[in-house]
This record gives C-alpha cells, structure tokens and sequence, in this order.
C-alpha cells in the first residue's frame, strides 16, 4: 500500500501539468480576454485610471494595435502596451504559464483582476457557503439513499420497489434548478405561502441574535437550497445501493448463510453489508467534492448564496485569469486528492485489497 500510494502522489504533479496547460492553452486563445475588456472599456470613457482625460487624445488610428486585438483599432499603441503590462500580457504565453504554475505551486494566487482582493481572501470567503450546503446536501443524500436502496433489495420486484422506483425516476428528471424555483414560489412570498426566507445564508440581523436563535435561523435559510439539491441527488444512489445489494444476495456465501439457519437481518448487516457498501462509501469524497464545487452552482445564483460555485461562474463571465486558473487548480487538486482518499478507504473497509500488487 505505501508504494501504490507513493506512486498515485506522485501521479498528481504531471496530471495537475497537463490539465492546467490543456486549459490555459484553451482560455489563452478564446476571445474577450482581460485586455479586450479593458479596450473597450476605454472607447466608452473619458477618464481611466488618471492616464486618458479625454478619448479624442489616445487615438491614432494604428492598424498595428487592431490587428493583435478586437476593437482597439483607434487606440494608441503605448497605451494598449501599459494595459498588456497591467494584466501580465507584455510576457509571453509559455512564460506566463510557467511562472503562474511556480506561484501555484506554493499556493500563491495573486489578485483577482477585478474585485481588487487576495485570490485567496475570497476562496476562504466563500467557503463555508459551500462546505454548508454540500455537507447537509450530501448527509441527507447518503441519509435516504442506503436505507431506501436497502429495502428496495430485500423486496425487489415487489410493489414497493415499483412505486418507490417510480417516484425516485420522477424526481430525478426535474433539474434541481427547476425544483429550485418551485419551491420559492411555493414557500417563498409568491402567491401561496410565505415561510422561508428568499435569500441569503443568514438573516441581516443575525449577529444580534442569541446562540439557539443562530442556529434555527441558519437552518431557516438552508433548509431550501438543501432540498432542491437532494431531490436531485439521490436517486442515482439509490439504484445503486440497490444493485449492490442484489448482487451480494445473490452470492453464495449469502445461500451458506441462510442455510447454518442465520436470520434475514443478520445475514443482511453482518455479512452483505459491508461488501455491498464498500463501493458506495468509497465513492463519498468524490460525491461530497462535486456536490461542493458543481452541482451546487445554480442553486447558489438562484439563493443568492454566495459560494466556490458561483464565484467560478462569475470567474469565467469576466475574464478573471488569476480567479478562474486558481479556483481550475484548487478544485482539480481536491479532486485527485479525494480520488486517493477513495482508494484508501477500500482499504480500510476491506483490508483483502491490495492495491501494490495490482
């Protein structure tokens, strides 16, 4: 096992190279960069940074400046020049990869370019939106899901499993967004009842209130994104407990059992269970990471729940490098960190696995 893990560490450095690359190389060459945006910012105003007291002063007309950028035909070449300068533009691409990979290396971001912070400062601001609603998301999601796949293995075929099935395929079809705006509309104000708060994480006057009330007007808030979020969620894993119950049933270390006179229960939480749920809970760090950092996206803008999700969004929206490259690198390193932890996790379920001699 320390060898694999060794290898599968190891394994991370080349993997985050190559992903951050394909993307920079992708992004590098899409149009609307930071320097465009500025561009055209500048044909609209008067006055930039104390530089440009009236636009009639910086045009020349050069063709050479709009051949190399959209729109900046009309703009005086020193001045796209200092705007290169500002955003990093005056190196070239591969020195600019190669030093942003050596910043990121020892996790220094930089400034986002245009919310004027620490990329870090808002990463860590961010967090506990997302930690919020993808913990409570992913707990209710495993909470109903394994028993419910459970007994739909014992009575399989049965009508419980019919309509249980049934219901589960239903609510798996309405995107979470969709499930997401009925609910507000239902419980929010609209036209039938007002119960939970529209918006936020929090209420305004939360820091006036006393620990319980805290903790209920948390839940208050949470209790919609969270619930929009699970309908979606659990039923893929509910199918899937499921399978891997049958599957076990139907092996003959099950057959054994019942025939030493065992009973249904004991058969089921000692023996199948711990098979059946080694795939299941193995999975639970990659779920919990995709919950936090994707699923989570929309119903954080339709909240208006400010998280990792929707700070990627506005990332990409706006051209923010240094915020889209850095959120890109921490969400792919969480993600082949929890991959490993994964592969850790069989072991500790099962120590029968041996990942070296694979």
């Amino acid at each position: 096992m320390p060898t694999y893990l060794l290898k599968r560490l190891l394994l991370i450095f080349p993997t985050l190279f190559v992903i951050m690359l394909v993307n920079f190389a992708i992004i590098q060459t899409a149009p609307g960069g930071p320097v465009e945006r500025f561009i055209a910012q500048l044909n609209h105003t008067t006055k930039i940074a104390g530089e440009v007291e009236n636009i009639s002063n910086i045009k020349s007309f050069t063709n050479d400046s709009s051949l190399k950028y959209k729109g900046s035909r009309g703009v005086d070449e020193e001045i796209i020049k200092k705007i290169e300068k500002l955003y990093g533009f005056d190196l070239p691409p591969s020195e600019r990869f190669f030093l942003m990979i050596k910043k990121f290396l020892t996790f220094d971001f930089g400034e986002s370019f245009y919310q004027d912070k620490k990329i870090v400062d808002l990463i860590w601001d961010k967090l506990p939106t997302s930690i919020s609603l993808g913990l409570w998301t992913i707990l209710l999601v495993y909470f109903i899901s394994i028993p419910l796949g459970i007994k739909k293995a014992v009575n399989d075929g049965s009508k419980f499993d019919l309509w249980t099935s049934s219901l589960v395929i239903f609510l798996h079809a309405i995107p979470s967004f969709l499930f997401a705006i009925l609910l507000i509309v239902l419980f929010c104000g609209g036209n039938f009842l007002n119960i939970f708060p529209l918006r936020g994480l929090v209420s305004s006057n939360f820091a006036e209130l006393n620990f319980w009330q805290k903790i209920l007007d948390y839940f208050w808030h949470m209790t919609l994104p969270v619930i929009a979020m699970v309908i979606g969620g659990f039923a893929s894993l509910t199918f899937f407990v499921k399978n891997s119950f049958i599957e076990e049933i139907n092996k003959n270390y099950v057959l054994a059992a019942y025939a030493k006179g065992l009973s249904q229960n004991q058969i089921l939480y000692k023996h199948v269970f711990r098979n059946a749920m080694m795939i299941v809970i193995a999975g639970l760090p990659s779920a919990l990471i995709g919950i936090l950092f994707t699923s989570s996206m929309l119903i954080e803008v339709i909240f208006s729940l400010d998280g990792l999700g929707l700070l990627g969004y506005e990332a990409a929206l706006s051209r923010d490098y240094p915020l889209m490259f850095a959120t890109l690198y921490i969400f792919t390193l969480l993600g082949l960190v929890t991959n490993i932890i994964s592969d850790l996790t069989y072991r500790i379920i099962d120590p029968r696995i041996n990942f070296d001699k694979k």
